[in-house]
């Protein structure tokens, strides 16, 4: 029989009192559902590492022209157009999540995940079919974005609202353990094919090879996913209404939380343009830019990435401590302050320098990546949780995130600056820091909307 964690109060009782006394979380059950959520992320960001890595190879399988920088357009172009639908996908399953469960929506992004990266994996190449290559791998880039679109916000909350208050910021920096571990698992494989196979043999059907092992990562995910039970504080929800979930209006995820919302997408802003700068572009940048050598660029990246694994859980179990926003706020102060310099070493060329630049932006990264799992679900009540973080968190993610490799390679080839990734990053965290600064802070304090919640002895 599973364990589960429930309130202590009875459920005849409706006083404010009772409404204060705290939930009690079983320890098992809350690794279990941190494990799932973490796989989950780490499969969604597998592909899109594999897919950044590989982005040369698959402009030339995709869209063949005899301009390299036109093909890295194009392939960042389809990259992009999967955040144009992430927002749809937050509006459809955030708001479902709130109505009928963290837990069910969860197990459906899985699926949408898996199946959108494997087809990825079977398309026919432009030589074999033309103009529909392209169109194919739109088409499913589109259905991994509106999968996506569910799948953060659902994950964090799915873990904020399993954790015992004053481990939230340590169980939540596992969320990103995930993504980074999806990402060493992408660049590592490109890193070996690139290595072992030859030009031609990644071009004819090396490139397929990352892709089609979603299809079993998706199945075990699903698996782990369907092994859970809903939040304690999703059920408490339930228990209050003691009838069916009520559908809880658009318009109140958004006009009724707007003013969190504008400071979940500036939050979101800065962790995500800093994200996707590092771990998706900087790959591209290294090879295309500086005609580096693309198996020591790829190194480079897997290595700052273990790098940040190992700090990853220190630094969440830090913002227990000291709370979120001084963590947030040194990111945002370390990315305005070091971002040219942490460019001008990587472009001087050598490895070391390379390694060190590198290395820099990983750990301020870190600051993010550590903290925001925990920050972001604390912005809004347990009643529209779920709908009103995916709306903010996909809204800037699709308009600053997930554009930001074809942004900033559009930047270079029209100003022929090699600083615009530096450029990007300091106005990031200009905007970031003004977030944080108008935040409250949430460390060792209950959700809104939710009693506190202690770990059950």
């Amino acid at each position: 029989m599973a364990a589960t964690a429930v309130s202590p109060r009875p459920k005849n009782l409706r006083t404010s009192k009772a409404q204060a006394e705290p939930t009690a979380t079983d320890p098992a059950l809350v690794k279990r559902a941190v494990k799932a959520a973490a796989l989950g992320n780490a499969m969604e960001w597998f592909d899109f590492g594999v897919y950044s890595y590989i982005a040369v190879t698959l402009g030339k399988v995709f869209f063949p022209s005899g301009n390299a920088t036109a093909q890295l357009l194009s392939t960042f172009g389809a990259f992009a157009a999967a955040f144009l639908v992430r927002p749809l996908g937050g509006m459809i399953f955030g708001p479902l999540g709130d109505r009928v469960g963290r837990q069910k929506v969860l197990a459906v992004t899985m699926i949408m995940m898996a199946a959108g990266t494997f087809a990825i994996g079977l398309i026919p190449s432009y030589a074999s079919i033309g103009v529909g290559a392209p169109l194919l791998l739109l088409a499913a880039r589109l259905v991994q974005g509106f999968s996506t679109g569910g799948e953060y916000a659902g994950a964090s909350t799915f873990i904020a609202e399993y954790a015992p208050d004053k481990k939230r910021g340590f169980l939540g920096s596992w969320l990103e353990f995930g993504t980074l571990a999806g990402y060493i698992g992408g660049a590592g494989l490109v890193t070996l094919m690139t290595a072992l196979l030859s030009t031609d043999d990644l071009l004819s059907w090396g490139w397929r090879i990352p892709f089609l092992i979603a299809g079993p990562m998706g199945i075990i995910g699903l698996y782990l996913r369907m092994r859970l039970e809903e939040t304690p504080a999703f059920a408490a929800e339930v228990e209050k209404a003691e009838t069916n979930r009520p559908k809880v209006p658009l318009r109140e995820m958004v006009q009724g939380q707007w003013k969190s919302l504008l400071l979940c997408m500036g939050l979101v802003l800065v962790f995500n343009v800093t994200d996707y700068m590092l771990l998706s572009y900087m790959p591209s940048f290294l090879t295309s830019e500086l005609k580096y050598d693309e198996t020591h660029g790829l190194l480079v990246v897997l290595g700052v990435m273990a790098l940040m694994m190992i700090v990853q859980p220190f630094a969440g179990a830090l913002t227990d401590r000291v709370g979120r926003r001084p963590v947030i706020a040194a990111g945002c102060a370390g990315f305005l302050l070091l971002s040219i310099p942490a460019i001008l070493l990587i472009r001087q060329g050598s490895l070391l320098a390379v390694a060190c630049g590198m290395g820099a932006l990983g750990l301020l990264l870190v600051c993010f990546t550590s903290a925001m799992p925990a920050a972001l679900p604390a912005l809004f009540p347990t009643r529209v949780r779920y709908g009103s973080l995916s709306i903010g968190f996909n809204v800037s993610v699709s308009l600053f995130g997930g554009t930001t490799p074809l942004v900033v390679t559009a930047l270079i080839g029209a100003t022929g600056d090699l600083m615009m990734p530096a450029y990007y990053m300091m106005a990031a965290a200009v905007i970031g820091g003004f977030a944080v600064w108008r935040m409250s802070e949430s460390a060792g304090r209950p959700l809104p909307g939710s009693p506190p919640a202690v770990e059950a002895k």
